[in-house]
């Protein structure tokens, strides 16, 4: 799990952190509550998601307890990638 979270802290930081240090982002911390990333990066986020760990995100999925931080969205594929 913890190569999982370290490609997503990599993604995070590509696409939505930039420039930031590495203490700007929380493994636990809220992407919404933060305002790390908003409802089109979640998008954004998905679509890496389908293509780097080979899951398919479903409509019903879409929602915080499944991708709203680093810690819930490595849980969140871990749990898809074992059924």
């Amino acid at each position: 799990m913890e190569d999982t979270i370290e490609k997503i802290r990599a993604f995070i930081f590509e696409h939505f952190l930039f420039d930031a240090d590495a203490d700007a982002l929380v493994n636990d911390a809220s992407f919404l509550e933060q305002g790390i990333i908003d409802s089109t990066g979640i998008l954004e986020l998905v679509d890496w998601l389908e293509e780097t760990f080979a899951i398919s995100v479903e409509d019903e999925e879409l929602i915080p307890e499944n991708l709203d931080s680093v810690v819930k969205v490595a849980a969140y594929i871990e749990r898809k990638q074992s059924t």
